[in-house]
Formats: structure tokens, C-alpha cells, sequence
């Protein structure tokens, strides 16, 4: 396994902590792995695939990865509103590292 970086005397200043506070919290792992499956999915249909995900954190986890670079949120000027997520080329590069997670959740699922 590589290092983080063995001069580092914290956790906190190693790539491993800075990917982890980027995509740790309940739902944003979810939401990263739905839009690598269905490119562009819009709030509602978020809020389907994700069981038990209120409005608001659902809200509070897009605002993040958007923030972030993770996801590109796209409002269309209409009413009623519409507004799309997608993944930004940096979110597309945290999807072979979530794929790992799934496979080793198949295997290891007791």
C-alpha cells in the first residue's frame, strides 16, 4: 500500500484525510456513485434513489460537492425550475476508487 506521505507528522495534512473530508458524510458517496451510473440526474430523482435522504441534507451534500468541483449543478432558466447534476472531471476521477469500495463490499458482504 502507498504511504500518505511519511514525512507527515498528522493524519490531517495526508492526501488519504483530504479525499475522505471531500467525500465523508452519509450521502455523498451515494450521490457520486448515481450520477457515475446516470450521468445527469436532476434533485427529484436524487431524492428517489436515496432512501431515506431528507430534503435538507441532500440539499446541504450537493452544495458541498458543488463547492468542491465534484459536481456540476446546471439551472435552466424556466418555469418550473430545472436544474440537472452531473460529475465534473475531478468527481469522474474519484469513481474507480468508489467502484473499489462496491467490490470489496460484494466480497466481503457476510
Amino acid at each position: 500500500m502507498e504511504k500518505c506521505h511519511q514525512d507527515e507528522k498528522y493524519i490531517g495534512k495526508c492526501g488519504f484525510y483530504y479525499t475522505l473530508s471531500l467525500i465523508s458524510s452519509k450521502y455523498k458517496m451515494s450521490i457520486l456513485y448515481l450520477l457515475s451510473k446516470h450521468k445527469i440526474i436532476r434533485y427529484n430523482e436524487l431524492k428517489r434513489m436515496i432512501d431515506g435522504v431528507s430534503f435538507k441534507s441532500l440539499t446541504k451534500a450537493l452544495k458541498e460537492l458543488e463547492s468542491d468541483d465534484l459536481i456540476i449543478r446546471t439551472e435552466y432558466p424556466q418555469i418550473p425550475p430545472k436544474v440537472e447534476y452531473s460529475l465534473s472531471k475531478r468527481g469522474e476521477s474519484l469513481i474507480p476508487i468508489l467502484d473499489l469500495m462496491c467490490k470489496w463490499g460484494v466480497d466481503n458482504r457476510q
